[in-house]
């Protein structure tokens, strides 16, 4: 737990002006639900605006289905820089495409009939109509992004920071959720109050619920002294919960409490305290497969998801990138090195996938000015080898589920590539070598960028 007094550098420029705005279109979906498991009547359709669909049987997605065998967050359907992407949620009876399993696929462009459960829907990609406020600006505070979807998101923060509703912010580690949060606070009323921040997934289970609502002494081994848990030390003001979903189970109906009675009691304290607290969450995990899987509550979700942001991932906005390398160049007091990121270099990492984010965009850029030249990146079409780092490749400096995820991802693209290689460029042939579905390979293959992205129907 750390407090961010008002005087931190990183809370600078707190009077903002609103960001100019204009207009754009929601990217819309058509689906038909054409068959309907203990449902009578014929066909049903309905048009959804917005770059996130859920599907389940759960009545808080925005296509319900009642099928007994549709689990609650059946799916999640997600519009992404190459199309429309589909991901199970860990459902008990799967999703299914022209007959196959899938977990995670890109589905083809204008149609796909989608099986889950006993029930069969069609979904289409249709016209725009919706508009949908757009910032005119490419930098929301310490947050840059010139892309249509983080001017979309600068947009909406705009109107939620004023705002005393609690937010879930998710995003793939590295995305920045930290940065969302406390621009959020900035742009608040609780400006001036304490901005606390809690990462659940850095103290140990048996301690956290004193981090989050403070104990009395003697209360048990080891409290020596009376604590002030997070909440009360923010009275006021704002709680970040970073990592939300590592939060133990049996800590969330606790945590629930406090949220919605505003009254937190000590460890070993027989009388609750009145407290005034905003909660900011941040998550990287699909909340809804942990919901799925009883490893998350409902009603702690619902009571924290009030507002949704969604930060996408670097590669959905590669087109960020030169400002991004500036803006860190501009941080590190290291322009001089701009001219070291030349067209091709450039053009270089638009090729790579950046599975860290922009935490490991920022490792890179610091990488060149440090040692006054580019690096070969490990996803490049070129196919270059990394550069060796400390021990064998293994940069103790990055956290380790980045340096496992930049791992793998390598592994991925060099295998695929050589797949690919030897089968000639035929799909079918390399998924029957590798011994993997078909569509998954077709997946990682776009994802990799290694050949254009096609229908499931191939």
């Amino acid at each position: 737990m750390r407090e961010r007094p008002p005087s931190d550098p990183s809370l600078e420029e707190r009077t903002v002006p609103r960001p100019a705005e204009r207009v754009d279109t929601a990217p819309r979906l058509e689906i038909v639900v054409e068959r309907e498991a203990g449902r009578e009547g014929g066909a049903r359709a309905v048009l959804l605006d917005g770059d996130l669909v859920r599907v389940g049987s759960h009545p808080a997605n925005d296509l319900v289905v009642t099928d007994p065998a549709v689990s609650r967050f059946h799916l999640r359907l997600t519009r992404e820089l190459r199309g429309w992407r589909l991901r199970d949620m860990g459902s008990t009876n799967g999703t299914r495409v022209l007959g196959m399993g899938i977990r995670d696929a890109d589905l083809p462009h204008g149609e796909a009939l989608i099986e889950i459960g006993d029930s069969r829907v069609r979904v289409r990609e249709r016209a725009s109509e919706r508009s949908v406020p757009v910032s005119e600006h490419s930098r929301y505070g310490a947050i840059f992004g010139g892309s249509a979807s983080m001017r979309k998101l600068f947009a909406i923060m705009d109107r939620v920071a004023p705002s005393h509703a609690n937010v879930l912010i998710e995003g793939e580690s590295g995305t920045g959720k930290e940065l969302v949060a406390a621009e959020l606070v900035k742009r608040s009323a609780r400006v001036d109050r304490p901005f606390v921040v809690v990462d659940c997934s850095a103290i140990p289970a048996n301690l956290i619920e004193s981090t989050l609502f403070g104990h009395v002494r003697g209360a048990f081994t080891g409290a020596e002294r009376d604590r002030v848990g997070a909440f009360e030390a923010a009275n006021g003001g704002t709680v970040f919960l970073d990592e939300l979903g590592e939060l133990p189970l049996e800590m969330q109906p606790k945590l629930l409490r406090v949220i919605e009675a505003q009254r937190v009691q000590r460890i070993g304290e027989n009388r609750p305290r009145e407290i005034d607290v905003r909660v900011v969450a941040a998550t990287n995990r699909m909340l809804d497969r942990e919901m799925n899987a009883g490893r998350f509550r409902e009603d702690l979700y619902f009571r924290l998801a009030v507002v949704t942001l969604r930060l996408p991932a670097l590669r959905e906005r590669l087109e960020d990138l030169e400002l991004l390398v500036a803006a860190l160049l501009t941080s590190m007091d290291a322009l001089h090195a701009q001219p070291r990121f030349t067209p091709e270099v450039l053009a270089e990492m638009r090729r790579h996938d950046w599975p860290g984010n922009v935490r490991e965009l920022r490792n890179y850029v610091e990488r060149v000015v440090v040692l006054e030249r580019p690096e070969p990146l490990a996803s490049s079409a070129s196919g270059a080898a990394p550069a060796a780092g400390p021990a064998d490749g293994v940069d103790l400096e990055v956290p380790f589920t980045e340096a496992k995820e930049t791992l793998v991802q390598r592994f991925e693209r060099r295998y695929i590539a050589e797949l690919l290689r030897w089968a000639d460029g035929n799909v079918t042939k390399a998924a029957r070598k590798a011994k993997v579905d078909r569509i998954h390979l077709h997946r990682l293959i776009t994802r990799h960028d290694l050949k254009p992205a096609r229908s499931f129907r191939e």
